[in-house]
């Protein structure tokens, strides 16, 4: 399987990798990468099924393989100890990889990340949760790639995803997480299986003892206008050894889009200390 990054070159200099979330890609990291990337030699990967890195046979998506593919990059380009940057999915899964890996995190920044798939704290009995997710994967199977019938309805489904979202952005971000059909519709590139988690992974717990491993300092960022609803969450910098957490005002899920000057007023702050 082929696995997709882009290197903003300057190689040189300390390196910082940043992790996408669920069905996004790494051009959601451009604008930062472009602020960041005389400082840092940026590495951004596409995971499995997303963006362009290929799709998985038989639908291998978890946490762990997630994992599994930071961590061959990491180790194949030599980028440890390095910074990370990671939103949603790759929050999750970059705090997973710095338990396992402590020694390998200078500092981390999470934006809204501290979440899981629904399995991480679903109680259900072995056999329905089983049958949930085959029933899950059965459905998926029918389910074709929605077609749009041009870049503008693209766009526009993308700014409904996100509000906060400019023309600009919007576009930039459908034009990198999009493919043209051969009839001269639009998809979009992430696999439609990614939206079926495996049924079992590491567990609420497990991965509060991973985050408890990370000696390294970690910033949680989260936006106050998100359906993450931070407020309704247990205060997460107790799970952690080392960490603080702050709130962006008019900003949602995705808070490098929405107030990209006050994350990277945060990002420096943060990495200079």
């Amino acid at each position: 399987m082929k696995l997709h990054y882009l290197d903003w070159g300057n190689e040189d200099a300390p390196p910082l990798l940043l992790v996408h979330g669920n069905r996004d890609h790494c051009h959601n990291w451009d604008w930062v990468a472009q602020e960041l990337r005389d400082q840092y030699h940026i590495i951004a990967p596409d995971f499995r099924g997303h963006g362009d890195s290929q799709w998985v046979y038989g639908s291998a998506y978890s946490h762990s393989e997630y994992i599994y593919d930071l961590a061959q990059l990491i180790h194949q380009q030599n980028l440890a100890p390095l910074h990370i940057i990671a939103h949603s999915l790759g929050g999750g899964v970059a705090l997973r990889y710095a338990g396992i890996y402590p020694e390998n995190i200078k500092k981390m920044i999470v934006i809204e990340g501290t979440g899981g798939p629904p399995a991480m704290y679903n109680k259900q009995p072995v056999h329905e949760r089983m049958r949930q997710w085959v029933e899950d994967t059965r459905k998926m199977a029918g389910r074709l790639p929605k077609r749009y019938a041009n870049l503008e309805e693209s766009v526009r489904r993308m700014q409904e995803a996100n509000t906060h979202l400019s023309a600009e952005q919007a576009r930039h971000l459908t034009v990198h997480g999009s493919n043209q059909n051969e009839d001269g519709t639009y998809s979009w590139k992430f696999d439609n299986y990614t939206h079926v988690m495996s049924p079992y992974d590491m567990s609420q717990e497990q991965s509060r003892e991973l985050w408890a491993r990370i000696a390294a300092p970690i910033l949680l960022v989260s936006g106050k206008e998100s359906w993450f609803r931070h407020g309704e969450r247990e205060d997460p910098t107790r799970l952690f050894k080392n960490a603080r957490h702050v709130v962006v005002e008019q900003a949602g899920h995705w808070v490098q889009h929405d107030q990209l000057a006050e994350f990277l007023r945060l990002t420096n702050d943060f990495f200079a200390d």
